[in-house]
This record gives structure tokens, C-alpha cells and sequence, in this order.
């Protein structure tokens, strides 16, 4: 039986096809109404009062793509495989500017559109009632894609003079550009992290692609440390997509792109989603975050909410936390929408882009049956959505294909019914909605050690599915080869197509589209080792840390362990260009994902605290609770990975790690650029702490940059010989 936006029940229609595609900027639209584009930047606006709450959820959208300069549509749609890869322009000028904009927020616990300021991206072609998910940035291998970034936002007191304490949360208004995922230089114009565009500066970054790029699903979003966290989590984020028309050759793999076509030719149906998690917060006369009788954060009628620095010197983070999140009460959205509605074909093959552009939650996207009647959930609350899932989406979830991670293509295509996304993650999707009628898109239940939240989380709604009548297919994988096969025998070379042809019809192989080589034993030169860790001593503030060396859980040596907080003067790790080094990850308390910027990894293995491989396809990881994020790993390319401990309290540090430490091993190439770059932790309030490092890669003698002379006194200057 339905039930109404109270969760009591009714016997009313299903709700029409909604006509709206976006349920919260109506107070925005008001304002814009009486004013040009430009009441918003600089300077807040005052909000108008909260629209009333939406009565239909919101018909789910593509972002919109970020235009050339003095343009308003983009140049790559119609990208034609086979064409020339620099086609239609070699370079691409984009300009993106930061500014707080004023808006609303719908927030289904109250049925209220909330008031907030936020920091943002918005640029050409951006749709300004849409103002918290950024625009799409497109770019083609062989491109030069320049970003003029503007920061519109204002001078703020305590990053006058320079700022003392790296790993305390500071200058909330100044920022950069991070290209995560690219493969490009980090010198200078390029994608580099270490620059800090201070209110009302504007910097132009150049991020040459080389013609090798792999095409694929990647994302950027603000990377200045001391504020990433505040401003990412505001909706600094948005998709990269690199759109490639290289066809395989004998002696050459092609690009994923050119076999997603439909069997006629037209373009496969593509849907992009950017998860969020905006966690913005309403704080009472003396800068404290409002609560309510069960300490959820709440926003009384007027207050204008935001995510900004807290007053206490100790605790400027205090929106950030391993119960941060759950204590909002606030929604994962889908490209700034709650809960938006998906209109689909039964038997189509539909291309979805994931992009976890969020950073306090662990997402394991799934496709669910709703069965018929059910009503609009777009203004169910947290308890009464429990209650819809029971009561609507409780059939088994749908089979699906991942074809690409991290914007990487894979092996071949891994069919799985959920995929757990951590901040940094994408993955490529294939979906085939097998018959007619209604689908829920949950977010499922996940255990404690899985977790961002390092506690267990039951099932939540983030969209629903309508889904017309088409070509039933009750197979997935079978409809899936169909019409792949049929895709290549239309575009794909004759020198290569027996060959794809018959990839697809040994378990959907991909091999003439995987971008990088195997890495062998043999070729490995050197290892480097890695562990997070988290200090925690009672009345000290937490300390955020990385080391260089790896542990033994079993007999744990408190003399050779030394992780250490951030250091933006020094490089933690001096790496030789063409140098191949494996590394070892493990993490001495909670679990973080590891990022490093421009090379990407192949994983090697992930052995679980009794020494099991659980990165093979079909592996089962229950060493924390049963937990799917793992198998199916081996041998794939990524730039980011969940680094798993089972430890949650400091009094089980360390006795519990023989219990507790996962190992895993991964390997990269260090090639064609050399400079200075980081890797950190994806929790990115971890990072602003001090969970990262500098890195650099140099010319074998040290000729390139000379980033030798800053290394730490006591680390490894050249790599460790290979045993």
C-alpha cells in the first residue's frame, strides 16, 4: 500500500512523470527573477524566504558542460570514432570562476528548502538556477585544455601574512585546480596542487594530454590544503570526462568510446552522475552548529546555512568527523538533485559515469525492483524512507557490468549487483534494465570497517527508475555480448575485429582497450611502503599522519614505526623517472583511501588479516563482516583504494592489528614527467590534517629538479633494490 509524504498510508495514483528538473533552486529562481547572473557572485546574496517543498522528484539531469570562452555550447558531442584525434580543435580555453552563491537546498527531514551559502564553480553555459554541482569539463587525447581560474571570493583575516600551522583547517577562501585522474605533468601550469590562488586572484592551468591519454570517466574539484575538505564537501566538484575516437589496432589498443555505440551506430544512451554530500551546517550567536533534542543539526526558518570554520581554534573542522555525516541528517545528492527520477527502456544498454565527488560517505550503488503503486519518495525523511525501502524496494538487485574504474577500462567487463564507491572513486557502468515497471537506486548497507563513517549503515533511497517498454532481457550478460558484438562488427577495424569479436564472446574481454600493460615481477625496480595512521592521545588534538615503512601486525616494533603529519616544506619520497616500483599499503587505525596524483597503479593483491587474497573475482571478504568492495580488484588499474584496518577505538592500537591490518601491494610506472606531486588520504578532512605527502619524480641523477636537496634528513633518497 502507498504512503504519503508522512508515511501514512494511501490508495492514491502513482504519481505522473515529473515535469520539474530541479526541486530545489526555487528561492534562487525567485531572486535570479529580479536581477542578473551577477546578484550572485562576490558577496552573498540574501536568500529569498524557502519555496515550498517539492511535490514530484526532480527529472534527473546530465551537469551541464562548461562552454568555450565566449561560447555557450560545447565542441565534442558527435565525436566520431575514427575521426582525428584532435579534431574538432586542438586546444580548448575554459574559464572557471569561484564564487558564494546564494540558494536553497531541500531538505526532505523538515520538508523545508533551506537556506545556504556555499563556495562554487560556475563558468559559459552553466545554468545558474543549478548552482551546486560544477560543470562538465570535455576534452579529447592530444588536447591542451586551458582553465583560467578566477577566485572571485573574499579576502578572509587569517590568511593575511601566511599561516603557521599547515595541518589546522585555514584559509577557507583562497584554492586551486586538481585534474584527478589525468595523466599529465604537476609542474607548474600543470596540474599542480602546491599553488595557492588567494581571493581575487585568477591562475591558468594548461593540462596538456598526450595523444596515449586513455579516454574515460575522471573528475576535478578544489585541492588546497588546509580548506579541500570544506570546499569539496560545498560542491567544488565535477566530472572531466576525456572522450576518445582511437580505434584498436594490430599493434595498438583503441579507446573504450568507440565500442559503446549501439548496434545501429547511434550513441549509446550516457548518464553522468557527480555524488555529493554537502554536510552544510546553521550555527547559533556564538559561531556553535544548531542542534535539536537528538543532536542532529538543524536550521531554523531564516538562518542561512554553510559549510565554513568553525570559532574553536582546537576544532576549526568541527563539520568533519566519523559521525559527521549520519549527524547532519543531510542527503546524498546526484548532481545537486535529492533523490532525482531516472526515465529509461527496458533491454537498452545505458552507459552510467559514477563520480564519488563527495567525502564523509561510502556509497554501494545498486538497482532494485519497486514494485507497482509505490509513491514519490522525494519528501520522505530518514525514518520513513526505512520504511519505503522495506515496503517498495525489497526484491533482489539487478545484475550489471563494470567496464572501467577509476576511468581505466578493465580487463573485461565484471559483473557485479552493487559497486561500492569511496571518495575519489568512478566507475563505468553498463546497465540493462531487464523489463518494464519501476526501479529504486539504493545506496546499500554497509558494514562498519567498510565504511567512511567507520559505522555500519542500513539501506537509503538516492533516486528512482521508469523504466518503458523494450526488448526484455533477463540475461544481462548475455544481452550485454549481443550488443557489443554488434557494436564492433559495425565499427571496428577489420585488422582487429575477429579478435574483439571473440574477446566479447569469451566472458565480455576487453583486452583491445585496456590503456596500460601489465606490470610483471620482472619489471619491477624498486618498492616503496606506506602506512596511515591517526594519533590520537588523551587531551591532545588528534595528529593525521603517513609513514614510510611497513609493519608486521604480528610483531608489531613501536621502534621502526614513525608516521609523521604533513611537511610542506620537504618530499617525503624521491622516485626516478622510469622507475617501476611496488608498493605496500596498510593502515595502523580506521581505514582511509589512498590517492596519488598523476601515475596511476595496477593492484597486485589485498591479503586480509589471515593472509588471504581477497582481490580475485569470486573472493569472499569477511574478515570485518561480509564486504563486496574488494573482489574482482586484482590486476586493476585505479588511482584511488580503500586501505583497510578493522581498528575503531585508540585502545585497540596496537594489540588488535595482527587481528585487524590488511596488506595490500600495488605497482606503478613512474613516466614522462618529472616534479613535485602528492598523495594523501581521501577523506579529505584527513588530508587538510596532515594525511599526505610530497613526492617527486626526478631524472635518475637527480638532474631534472633537484627536489633531492628537500627530502626529509632521514628518508631514502634512491630506490631499494629488488628482491
Amino acid at each position: 500500500m502507498p504512503i504519503d509524504q508522512a508515511g501514512r498510508p494511501t490508495t492514491g495514483p502513482r504519481s505522473a512523470p515529473p515535469r520539474r528538473r530541479r526541486a530545489v533552486p526555487l528561492a534562487l529562481l525567485a531572486a535570479l527573477a529580479a536581477g542578473p547572473v551577477a546578484a550572485q557572485t562576490g558577496p552573498a546574496a540574501a536568500p529569498a524566504g524557502p519555496a515550498a517543498a517539492p511535490a514530484k522528484s526532480p527529472l534527473f539531469a546530465n551537469p551541464p558542460i562548461l562552454g568555450e570562452r565566449g561560447a555557450s555550447t560545447p565542441r565534442l558531442r558527435g565525436f566520431a570514432p575514427g575521426a582525428a584525434v584532435t579534431a574538432p580543435a586542438p586546444r580548448r580555453t575554459l574559464d572557471l570562476h569561484v564564487r558564494k552563491i546564494a540558494g536553497t537546498l531541500y531538505n526532505p527531514a523538515t520538508g523545508r528548502n533551506d537556506q545556504v551559502s556555499l563556495r562554487s564553480y560556475t563558468g559559459e553555459g552553466v545554468d545558474p538556477s543549478a548552482p551546486y554541482v560544477a560543470p562538465v569539463i570535455e576534452v579529447a587525447p592530444g588536447q591542451r585544455v586551458t582553465v583560467a581560474l578566477h577566485n572571485d571570493l573574499e579576502p578572509e583575516p587569517d590568511c593575511a601574512g601566511g599561516h603557521a600551522a599547515p595541518n589546522t583547517p585555514h584559509c577557507a577562501n583562497s584554492t586551486n585546480l586538481h585534474s584527478h585522474g589525468l595523466w599529465v605533468s604537476p609542474a607548474g601550469n600543470g596540474d599542480n596542487v602546491l599553488v595557492s590562488i588567494d581571493p581575487k586572484q585568477s591562475f591558468t592551468y594548461y593540462y596538456d594530454l598526450p595523444d596515449d591519454h586513455p579516454s574515460g570517466t575522471f573528475w576535478y574539484h578544489t585541492h588546497r590544503h588546509g580548506s579541500t575538505a570544506l570546499q569539496v564537501s560545498s560542491g567544488m566538484a565535477g566530472a572531466l570526462v576525456v572522450r576518445g575516437n582511437r580505434l584498436p589496432q594490430a599493434n595498438a589498443n583503441g579507446d573504450i568510446d568507440t565500442l559503446l555505440t549501439n548496434g545501429d551506430g547511434s550513441s549509446m544512451e550516457e548518464r553522468l552522475l557527480v555524488l555529493q554530500q554537502i554536510q552544510y551546517a546553521c550555527r547559533d550567536a556564538t559561531g556553535k552548529i544548531k542542534t535539536g533534542p537528538d543532536g542532529g543539526w538543524v536550521c531554523d526558518p531564516g538562518d542561512v546555512g554553510g559549510i565554513e570554520l568553525g570559532p574553536d581554534p582546537t576544532n576549526r573542522y568541527d563539520q568533519f568527523g566519523p559521525q559527521s555525516w549520519s549527524t547532519s541528517g543531510r542527503f546524498t545528492t546526484i548532481n545537486g538533485l535529492m533523490r532525482p527520477h531516472f526515465e529509461a527502456r527496458a533491454g537498452r544498454v545505458e552507459r552510467w559515469r559514477l563520480i564519488h565527488g563527495g567525502v564523509r560517505d561510502t556509497i554501494v550503488l545498486a538497482f532494485r525492483p519497486r514494485k507497482p503503486g509505490a509513491p514519490d519518495p522525494v519528501n520522505l525523511g530518514k525514518a520513513q524512507i526505512a520504511q519505503y525501502l522495506a515496503r517498495y524496494c525489497d526484491g533482489a538487485p539487478i545484475a550489471y557490468h563494470l567496464v572501467a574504474a577509476d576511468g581505466l577500462t578493465m580487463k573485461a567487463a565484471f559483473k557485479t549487483t552493487a559497486t561500492t564507491l569511496q571518495p575519489g572513486y568512478r566507475n563505468d557502468a553498463l546497465v540493462i534494465f531487464p523489463e518494464a515497471g519501476d526501479y529504486c537506486v539504493t545506496n546499500e548497507a554497509v558494514v562498519g570497517a567498510a565504511s567512511v563513517t567507520q559505522s555500519a549503515r542500513e539501506r537509503q533511497l538516492l533516486a528512482t527508475v521508469a523504466v518503458a517498454p523494450g526488448t526484455p532481457a533477463p540475461d544481462p550478460a548475455a544481452a550485454l555480448t549481443e550488443a557489443l558484438v554488434a557494436a564492433a562488427e559495425r565499427t571496428m577495424p577489420a585488422s582487429v575485429k575477429p579478435s574483439v569479436v571473440a574477446d566479447l564472446k569469451d566472458g565480455l574481454k576487453l583486452t583491445r582497450f585496456v590503456p596500460h600493460p601489465d606490470i610483471a615481477e620482472g619489471e619491477v625496480t624498486g618498492r616503496q611502503e606506506l602506512t596511515f595512521f591517526i594519533k590520537i592521545e588523551p587531551g591532545k588534538p588528534a595528529t593525521f599522519e603517513v609513514g614510510n615503512t611497513s609493519f608486521d601486525p604480528k610483531k608489531f616494533d613501536p621502534a621502526t614505526f614513525a608516521p609523521r603529519p604533513y611537511d610542506p616544506s620537504v618530499v617525503d619520497r624521491l622516485l626516478p623517472l622510469g622507475g617501476v616500483d611496488e608498493w605496500t599499503l596498510q593502515s595502523a587505525f580506521a581505514s582511509h583511501p589512498f590517492h596519488i596524483h598523476v601515475n596511476p597503479f595496477q593492484i597486485v593483491e589485498i591479503r586480509d588479516p589471515n593472509g588471504v587474497d581477497v582481490s580475485a573475482p569470486g573472493a569472499v571478504d569477511q574478515a570485518g563482516g561480509t564486504d563486496t568492495q574488494y573482489p574482482g580488484l586484482k590486476g586493476v588499474w585505479k588511482d584511488t583504494l580503500w586501505v583497510k584496518n578493522l581498528i575503531e577505538k585508540p585502545a585497540d592500537f596496537p594489540a588488535k592489528l595482527d587481528s585487524s591490518t590488511y596488506t595490500i601491494k600495488i605497482r606503478t610506472r613512474y613516466q614522462r614527467y618529472i616534479g613535485e606531486y602528492v598523495l594523501h588520504c581521501h577523506i579529505l578532512d584527513h588530508e587538510d590534517q596532515g594525511m599526505m605527502q610530497n613526492v617527486c619524480v626526478d631524472l635518475p641523477n637527480g638532474s631534472g629538479t633537484n627536489c633531492g636537496r628537500l627530502l626529509r634528513p632521514d628518508r631514502v633518497s634512491t630506490p631499494r633494490p629488488h628482491h
